[in-house]
């Protein structure tokens, strides 16, 4: 599908030096493997809302520092089946969890384009970085295991910075540890309120990876969108190379 841009009126010579991406089920089918580690958990998938709420209230409160990783894990699985109406003592909550993790991570695998368009991107000598909402070094422990690590010139994980995306100071930080301008750096991820907007009210250009167009909301004005990966260096070059937007 050609990439879609919402309303952009004033354009300006600009260079695209760099691109920022997220991981998580944008290079990374995250929800894939969550799924079906969780489906093997508790022998249904009609839990998995629950688990989306549980899980990002925990991963915020990991990010503050409130706790590590592997605290955030366990209470987030005892919270998780306490909404179940099962309380678990501390052996349980960590012998099923530990169960779960084993599976999801026995299921990672990056999306089809997700290596042409890193192969791309490096081939046409663009700066690549990482910016993940994730809650630490398990998060480079995944790229690596899939194979992307080589690829990136900086990672930046939120919970190490202690800030998360839509908070511009993480694409900033991006930024200025690949040496460009937000005016010369896109960022692409599949949140259109945490990645596309938020990179779009940081001064970046911000790019919505609505996969296969599944969400039918309508990206705001100064946000592009894109339905797959394979869709990027067209809009780079076509459209984002040598142009930019007044007023962002």
């Amino acid at each position: 599908m050609t990439p879609v841009l919402s309303a952009f009126t004033t354009r300006t010579t600009v260079e695209i030096r760099a691109v920022c991406l997220d991981i998580d089920d944008t290079l990374i089918d995250y929800d894939g493997s969550a799924r079906t580690a969780l489906t093997a958990l508790v022998g249904h998938d009609q839990a998995w809302p629950a688990w989306q709420r549980t899980t990002d209230e925990h991963v915020a409160r990991a990010i503050s520092g409130e706790f590590d990783y592997d605290t955030m894990r366990w209470e987030r699985t005892k919270a998780f089946f306490a909404v179940l109406g099962e309380h678990l003592d501390d052996a349980e909550v960590r012998r099923r969890e530990d169960s779960r993790l084993a599976v999801m991570e026995r299921s990672w695998r990056v999306f089809d384009d997700t290596l042409p368009l890193l192969d791309w991107l490096r081939e046409s000598g663009i700066k690549i970085a990482a910016v993940t909402n994730a809650s630490g070094p398990r998060q480079r422990a995944k790229i690596a295991a899939v194979g992307l690590s080589e690829f990136f010139d900086r990672v930046v994980i939120a919970g190490e910075l202690g800030v998360a995306k839509p908070d511009p100071v993480i694409f900033h930080t991006a930024c200025l540890d690949l040496d460009v301008l937000p005016t010369e750096t896109v960022h692409v991820g599949d949140r259109l309120d945490l990645d596309a907007i938020g990179a779009r009210d940081a001064g970046m250009h911000g790019v919505w990876l609505n996969r296969d167009g599944a969400s039918e909301q309508a990206a705001p004005h100064g946000v592009w969108t894109i339905t797959s990966l394979a869709d990027l260096p067209e809009l780079l070059v076509c459209e984002l190379s040598g142009t930019g937007v007044d007023g962002l």
